[in-house]
């Protein structure tokens, strides 16, 4: 009887429970919701100008034997053991038409080239904790080189080549680098390359070497003076080239004493100022996710942004910022977070913000390898944050115009002139996991044309679209991205509701937009991210030289 009773009991508590558990999951549901927002476009006039080739992806030297926190993820993804054969890799190059690849990373300072001065066997990097960054020092192979410029050719990738900053320096106990720059090896290299006809976008002298440095620093006034020597040998062996190589320096973290110094030393020397952005923290961070989900901490990377353009601004240099190196989380990033969807709402928004600030390329760690490349480091296939590159290479155009979004303070806003055509293109990504948000477009212009407008105040427009025939002129072009199955760590990325994959013959899928009613506002579900090409307004912003950006 006693065990009736029991029975009985459990029975009851059983019941109480599930009941509960679908109060509270239905009180879940209920609490999704649908806002209204909206978009103020400022187009009189543009607040920045990327390069039309603005997105850029690095390609490293770690060897197999790089491991973090106990996983090792690099596996064959180095510059010198990397598959150059493999289909995908150069079709997902190739979809860039172009791609800038900065090669480079820490172990750049630790590079020999083979050339006809270094008659030493050419040694790869060997493991050993002892030395500086935990590696001996390398070589490039001439015939590896010949070999990724095969590559590059055939890719249409333009080249960005990190040299060996640390050749000839004394590395102190406090651990600066005192000397000056011993250019043989890299100036015989350089003349190698250019015997040989290699195009080379630009080349970079060091990594992260700049301010406190990572393991090793080169003081600013030292520094400026090495680039002054690169730019030197520059000229001397590119005399007879009419286009020459830029010249990039520090690639390190932003150090505002420091870079103030440097770049007020190189005015008539440095073309690009790079700096290096890993402001999630570790890969090891357990807390990557909330970080990235937090639109406070995301804006705390604008003051990075702000103080550089300032510096700039301030300064007698006609140098340009680039980002040089940007993984968000550093030592490898942390898998199925950085090489997850959730990782493009962080990697989107930098760019956006970077844009913002008149950063003119981002160059993402990495194009493989570790736990953040857009690539899979072993299969080669895209992991999600390829897409959002790829549709962003595509759709933002070089103009970025001042972007407003009100109505929730999760959901963030960015807009270019539209690439290769008329009006605008509009980033939204929403970063609230129950929030539907239906956005209406305004624009602050002095003119729009061939479109009936009502005047609201601050000389507010919004456009309305006249009845016409072209599809063009009555929709719009809308991506909509999204997480498979809506896990935010998937590695698959979904477009307008297809999941994006490659065809038999290892080709990147169709970007095809769905066509949207142009009355209708832009629905951003949760958690989601939406591109919307709107090609029925013409801005003053957008109209540099009499052509449309």
């Amino acid at each position: 009887m006693g065990s009736f009773f029991w029975l009985m009991g459990f029975c009851i508590w059983v019941c109480i429970f599930t009941f509960c558990f679908i109060s509270v999951n239905s009180e879940s549901v209920g609490r999704e919701k649908t806002v209204r927002g909206s978009v103020l476009i400022d187009g009189k006039s543009a607040i920045g100008r990327i390069d039309s080739d603005f997105i850029c992806a690095t390609l490293d030297w770690w060897p197999p034997e790089k491991c973090d926190y106990g996983t090792c993820s690099w596996d064959h993804a180095s510059l010198l053991n990397l598959d150059l054969n493999n289909n995908i890799f150069l079709n997902a190059v190739k979809a860039f038409s172009p791609l800038k690849i900065r090669l480079g990373g820490t172990l750049q300072d630790k590079v020999i080239y083979e050339t006809d001065d270094h008659r030493k066997p050419c040694i790869p990097f060997s493991k050993n904790t002892s030395e500086l960054f935990g590696f001996t020092e390398g070589c490039l192979p001439l015939s590896r080189w010949d070999e990724l410029n095969n590559f590059f050719d055939k890719s249409g990738a333009l080249v960005v080549f990190g040299l060996n900053a640390l050749s000839g320096k004394s590395i102190m106990p406090d651990g600066s680098a005192v000397g000056t720059w011993d250019s043989t090896n890299a100036e015989s290299f350089m003349r190698y390359t250019v015997k040989k006809g290699y195009p080379i976008y630009g080349w970079e002298l060091g990594n992260e070497l700049s301010g406190s440095g990572i393991g090793v620093r080169v003081a600013a006034d030292q520094y400026a003076s090495d680039t002054i020597s690169l730019q030197s040998i520059v000229q001397d062996i590119y005399k007879i080239i009419e286009a020459k190589p830029l010249i990039i320096a520090p690639g390190g973290f932003f150090d505002a004493n420091w870079f103030k110094e440097f770049i007020s030393n190189t005015t008539k020397s440095l073309d690009v100022v790079t700096h290096h952005i890993y402001n999630l923290g570790p890969g090891v961070d357990e807390h990557l996710v909330e970080k990235i989900l937090d639109p406070s901490y995301l804006d705390g990377e604008a003051d990075t942004f702000r103080r550089l353009q300032s510096t700039l601004k301030n300064s007698v240099t006609s140098a340009i910022a680039w980002v040089g190196e940007a993984g968000g989380a550093y030592n490898s990033g942390h898998n199925l977070v950085t090489n997850a969807f959730v990782f493009s709402f962080w990697y989107l928004d930098q760019l956006g913000m970077a844009s913002a600030y008149d950063t003119k390329t981002y160059c993402r760690q990495t194009l493989i390898g570790g736990n953040y490349g857009l690539l899979n480091t072993t299969t080669f296939i895209p992991n999600p944050d390829y897409y959002s590159a790829l549709l962003w290479h595509r759709l933002m155009g070089r103009n970025v115009l001042s972007t407003n979004f009100s109505g929730m303070k999760k959901m963030r806003a960015y807009a270019h002139c539209a690439k290769h055509s008329q009006g605008i293109t509009l980033l939204l990504i929403n970063l609230d996991s129950n929030t539907t948000v239906e956005t209406k477009v305004s624009f602050n212009s002095t003119r729009t044309l061939q479109h009936k407008h009502k005047s609201h105040s601050h000389r507010t427009k919004i456009i309305r679209l006249r009845r016409r025939k072209k599809k063009s002129e009555t929709t719009r072009e809308e991506y909509h991205l999204t997480a498979r199955d809506g896990n935010l760590l998937s590695q698959t990325m979904v477009l307008n509701g297809k999941i994006l994959s490659l065809n038999s013959s290892g080709h990147i899928p169709p970007l095809e937009p769905l066509y949207v009613n142009s009355s209708e506002p832009i629905t951003v579900a949760p958690f989601s991210i939406v591109f919307v090409h709107i090609s029925n307004v013409v801005l003053p912003a957008c109209r540099r030289e009499g052509t449309i950006d």
